[in-house]
């Protein structure tokens, strides 16, 4: 590992990385070009005092999962991952059997453009891999890596952002989606633990597995619970990439419905807790009905 370079590196890519390019508003208080130390830390999903070590050459030597997220906070290039990754004397990721973790520039900026949809890009594994500004603000931040359906199956909290009377559906939507892609890709090798782990460690994914029910998720309307604004009927569109098994995940809401306003003041908090100047258009009073 080369902490010099690595932190070198680390600093110049923050450093021209335009805020506007990554969702974040831009106010008069900024006085320095770039992200701020603590706005990249948040996107890579690191504390400040982590990231603020790697960048001064002092932080222990980063996982993969770590590099993968820095990367795409920093929005680099495939090379300039590569490069990320033989400073901290890793082995690059490379093209195998299974989806590829590495987001495309191009498809970062496509994310970070709406501004008023929260969207996701997971692998079809179900590993997040990146999420918007309110997006963050509707589901919560996830450390690197974190895996939406494992967390669905066996984590503590996952389904609290959705209605009980849901949680039967998405189980059965993630099983079903599993069950396709592990068809797709018998040889993979992360897959075939991802579900030999789930139906020894929830009742509920074996039942559902041996099933043997198959559907891939495309559109769909969703439901979440969320804490500050209440309930958000949203629909959901799901855009794939066909040659690296990403998918771009983008809730909407009707214009003029309740969750449409209970989307815009989410969009309000949400850039208050990021730490942004306020969105150049920030309504009034939008608070959600009693």
């Amino acid at each position: 590992m080369d902490r010099a370079e690595l932190a070198d590196f680390l600093r110049r890519c923050r450093t021209r990385l335009d805020p506007a390019a990554v969702g974040l508003v831009v106010g008069s208080r900024r006085r320095t070009p770039g992200l701020r130390r603590e706005e990249a830390a948040r996107l890579t999903g690191a504390s400040v005092d982590h990231y603020t070590r790697l960048e001064q050459g002092r932080g222990s030597r980063p996982s993969r999962q770590m590099l993968a997220a820095l990367a795409r906070a920093l929005r680099l290039t495939e090379d300039e991952r590569d490069h990320l990754f033989h400073l901290a004397g890793e082995e690059p990721p490379r093209t195998g059997t299974g989806p590829a973790q590495h987001v495309r520039p191009g498809l970062l900026m496509i994310l970070d453009r709406l501004h008023d949809a929260p969207a996701h890009v997971y692998s079809d594994r179900g590993e997040l891999l990146a999420q918007n500004a309110l997006a963050t603000a509707l589901t919560g931040e996830a450390d690197p890596g974190h895996n939406v359906i494992r967390a669905w199956f066996t984590g503590p909290t996952a389904r609290r952002l959705y209605p009980p009377e849901d949680h039967a559906t998405q189980s059965l939507t993630h099983v079903a989606q599993l069950r396709a892609v592990s068809a797709a890709r018998p040889d993979d090798p992360q897959l075939l633990a991802l579900v030999r782990e789930l139906r020894s460690a929830s009742e509920e994914f074996d039942t559902l597995w041996t099933e043997h029910r198959v559907a891939m998720r495309r559109a769909e309307r969703k439901r979440f619970l969320h804490p500050v604004v209440g309930l958000l009927e949203l629909g959901c569109e799901v855009l794939l990439t066909a040659d690296c098994g990403q998918r771009l995940v983008v809730h909407t809401a009707e214009p003029g419905s309740e969750s449409y306003e209970r989307l815009r003041l989410l969009r309000v908090v949400g850039l208050q807790e990021l730490g942004a100047d306020g969105p150049p258009d920030a309504p009034g009073d939008l608070s959600p009905s009693r």
